[in-house]
């Protein structure tokens, strides 16, 4: 289906809500403002295959231009508004942008990216900013009809570039040029989540990120609503799930952290009885994290494991996660296969890389090595995430096979080691890596960023190192603890640890 069937069958349906202006916009003025919008993408010579870019916050009028290149045949792109002008420069040049919509919060930014790019085009949504195309304005005047050359078009884009540059991500297999073909995010929403028509989304992470977005529109192929928080709080999700009835909504481990720190007076104040599933991605949950979100909402929260590669995907029940707490599920979309490092397959329960079989094929634009490396020799892919599987097919993960540490010849991986600290009640984000090290090559170095900045000290540090030492082994026990006011984390959760471990060997020289 596609939103224009919703825009004839229930026109004053609302298509989204911005939770907290409550600004709403139907399937009838979507499907006008986005067949309008893809006239003017013609008008300004984009054809089907083009590039476009979307430099945006969580923006009231984000669905009316992804849907209007949607319908256009173009390459979508959606880039992170917290990058800086120069990452965003390289997105649009790599991607081939010919044209960027932002808005006047990110005018700047956008304005800087775009100087060395003669070719590329800007307009902008929202307030008018003098001197760029108001895309708006210059929709308002086109019909309101198809454009004769409707094609369905598809999105590129970027990893997080946590390990380096971000790299654009194709999907190899053939694209249905129906607009209304079959969205496969609606199809996992309605085999997992229960999702219908009758379905209201709460998405509190940035719509540039894969999920968000694509889960958002995948939903409105259904013909529900969406509920877009215009930037996430916490106290704010539950008053938006009480206000709106959110019937199904989508977290990060990040977001449970920081719910379930809420006083218990606030926790009680909201009505979130309507919510019926609640899924969660992104980054590993620490189990405590995951047993108390349970306790407090019951069991309807579930998980999947996937990737913006799109080359598998994992899913498991409240129901299975107790059965197998830390697990992220079993695969639905290919076979998982666990290698060792130069791709061959290894025996029941062993640690190691994360292959699909027969899943989804991708490659990374312009970068045919980084492809190369992501398959094997059976033709299987990995993203370098390591994990294990149990005896019924559970795949348990356990960190990126990039951050492993190596301190005395013993591998550590950082993630075991932040769960722990994660559950401790005056950690708010915590972070581990390895550091240099003179005699053991490299040593646990944990960078807290605690609840109250008061406790930030040698003697919180302490408390934190007796409290991993009595959880796990000796030499899993950070050797430092250091601790700052907020980790660089992007919005929608994963941490960026490349940067904080980078600082201190930066500062070793080594």
């Amino acid at each position: 289906m596609h939103p224009y069937h919703f825009a004839r069958t229930t026109p004053d349906k609302p298509a989204y809500i911005m939770a907290g202006s409550g600004e709403t916009v139907t399937y009838a003025q979507l499907d006008a403002r986005s067949n309008q919008g893809a006239h003017m993408l013609r008008s300004l010579g984009l054809q089907a295959g083009d590039g476009i870019a979307f430099l945006l916050e969580n923006h009231p009028r984000y669905f009316e231009v992804t849907w209007a290149a949607q319908r256009s045949g173009l390459r979508s792109t959606p880039i992170s508004s917290k990058l800086a002008p120069s990452e965003i420069a390289y997105i649009l040049r790599d991607s081939g942008a010919k044209l960027l919509v932002t808005s006047e919060a990110l005018i700047a930014e956008a304005a800087a990216a775009a100087a060395g790019l003669p070719g590329l085009q800007i307009a902008t949504v929202g307030a008018p900013v003098d001197g760029y195309l108001d895309f708006e304005q210059a929709r308002a005047a086109l019909p309101e009809r198809p454009i004769a050359d409707e094609t369905a078009g598809q999105t590129m884009l970027y990893s997080s570039g946590t390990t380096g540059r971000p790299k654009g991500i194709k999907r190899l297999s053939a694209l249905d040029p129906d607009i209304a073909a079959p969205n496969s995010n609606a199809v996992l929403g309605q085999s997992l989540y229960g999702w219908n028509a009758d379905t209201v989304y709460l998405s509190p992470a940035p719509l540039y990120h894969a999920a968000p977005m694509n889960y958002s529109m995948g939903l409105q192929t259904l013909g529900g609503t969406v509920v877009v928080m215009e930037r996430f709080d916490p106290e704010a999700a539950l008053a938006a799930i009480e206000r709106y009835r959110v019937t199904s909504a989508q977290w990060v481990p990040t977001h449970f952290v920081r719910l379930l720190k809420l006083p218990e007076s606030v926790k009680d104040r909201y009505d979130l009885s309507s919510l019926v599933t609640a899924f969660h991605a992104a980054a590993p949950c620490p189990v405590g994290i995951k047993r108390a979100m349970l306790e407090w909402w019951g069991p309807i929260i579930h998980e999947y494991y996937g990737s913006t590669e799109g080359n598998g995907y994992c899913a498991i029940t409240p129901q299975e996660w107790l059965s197998h707490p830390g697990s992220v599920g079993r695969a639905v979309i290919g076979k998982v296969r666990i290698c060792d490092d130069e791709g061959e397959p290894l025996p029941e329960g062993a640690e190691g890389l994360i292959y699909f079989e027969d899943g989804r094929r991708f490659e990374y634009h312009g970068d045919p090595e980084k492809t190369a490396a992501a398959y094997n020799r059976h033709g299987w892919s990995t993203i370098g995430d390591v994990g294990r599987l149990d005896e019924d097919g559970y795949l348990y993960l356990t960190d990126r096979k990039s951050f492993m540490i190596i301190s005395g010849g013993v591998n550590i991986y950082p993630q075991e080691i932040e769960n722990v600290l994660a559950e401790h009640p005056r950690v708010a984000d915590v972070a581990v890596f390895g550091g240099p090290h003179e005699d053991m090559g490299e040593e646990v170095i944990a960078v807290v960023q605690p609840v109250d900045w008061a406790d930030a000290g040698p003697e919180f540090g302490r408390e934190l190192t007796e409290w991993v030492r009595d959880r796990l082994s000796h030499v899993k026990t950070p050797r430092r603890v250091d601790f700052l006011p907020e980790l660089p984390r992007h919005p929608t959760g994963k941490l960026y640890k490349r940067e904080l471990r980078d600082r201190y060997w930066q500062k070793s020289g080594s």
